[in-house]
């Protein structure tokens, strides 16, 4: 894993949140997309090498409208940039981690993505994300 690439936050509205974190960055989201596959709108702060990435559910079935359910807005995800999504997975899986995906997916911010089982992290969602080139 090369660094911490971002640290996902699940809100419940996105246009308020994006106020309340540029009034605390003092910085605007430089990027705002959805993600129809995950059920999710998102938007992108930069803060020196790594990112916020704030989340807010787009349908109701989505894993964030189930997380904020479950446990209110607040930190959803700790995202990894790796050089190669495929042998990582390979790697973690031999090492026991549990897959949520078995095959990299599309993300947001022109990522390749795969989620690790919060049950084998210390109830931490871990993401691993690697640029599409």
């Amino acid at each position: 894993m090369l660094k911490v690439e971002h640290i996902g936050i699940a809100v419940k509205n996105i246009e308020e949140s994006n106020k309340l974190f540029a009034k605390l960055f003092n910085k605007n989201a430089y990027k705002e997309e959805s993600v129809s596959s995950e059920g999710v709108k998102t938007s992108f702060f930069q803060m020196g090498e790594t990112k916020i990435e704030l989340l807010e559910a787009t349908a109701e079935d989505s894993p964030i409208a189930k997380f904020i359910n479950k446990k209110g807005e607040g930190i959803h995800h700790i995202a990894y940039e790796v050089e190669n999504i495929e042998a990582e997975m390979t790697r973690l899986k031999g090492e026991g981690f549990t897959l949520l995906n078995e095959k990299p997916k599309h993300g947001a911010d022109n990522k390749l993505v795969c989620f690790l089982h919060p049950k084998d992290t210390n109830s931490v969602l871990i993401e691993l994300c690697q640029e599409i080139k």
